[in-house]
């Protein structure tokens, strides 16, 4: 088998508490992290991921119960910070989501940011993020990082817009 490495960035900001979370546009609303919207997050994850570059370097996105898992998983991580964790909604359903956590250091640690792909350009992804380093904040902590993977560029110059800078180059080896 052929192996295959996709170039992720990891990315940091320090958090001084200027990311307030803003007013989403429009008819759409913020849903805190509840239990029972667990899947809820997994299929909002899996519509957004499943047709992207993130989808092959990590397959589980690209699998409906594969994000289950991933978020079963997100869910049982001893640093879950609910309070970083939101789904987006609007009168047709819930269209973005955002999971975050307490990783060593301390420093936040985004998971993931989805948003549907009818629903992108719209500024959900921006609020999302803004929206778990607020709770980041909340939380008291100073710094928060995420991956991307390189080729995701518009996500990549979302992240540069708010503030993040790379701090590291990272490989991801996928068996092809």
């Amino acid at each position: 088998m052929a192996i295959t490495y996709y170039k992720r960035l990891r990315m940091e900001l320090d958090l001084d508490g200027s990311n307030l979370s803003p007013p989403l546009p429009g008819q759409f609303f913020w849903a805190p992290w509840d239990e029972t919207l667990l899947i809820q997050h997994a299929e909002v994850k899996y519509q957004s991921f499943r047709d992207a570059i993130d989808s092959a370097v990590f397959p589980c996105l690209g699998d409906r119960q594969g994000c289950q898992r991933l978020m079963r998983e997100i869910r049982r991580k001893p640093g879950f910070l609910p309070a970083a964790t939101w789904l987006i909604a609007c009168p047709d359903g819930y269209v973005g989501t955002i999971q975050g956590v307490v990783d060593y250091g301390p420093i936040g640690a985004i998971q993931n940011v989805g948003v549907l792909p009818a629903y992108r350009g719209l500024g959900l992804g921006r609020a999302l993020v803004n929206r778990a380093l607020w709770g980041f904040h909340q939380a008291g902590l100073r710094r928060a990082y995420l991956e991307v993977t390189a080729e995701n560029r518009s996500a990549v110059m979302l992240y540069k817009t708010l503030g993040f800078r790379k701090a590291k180059t990272l490989y991801k080896a996928v068996d092809g």
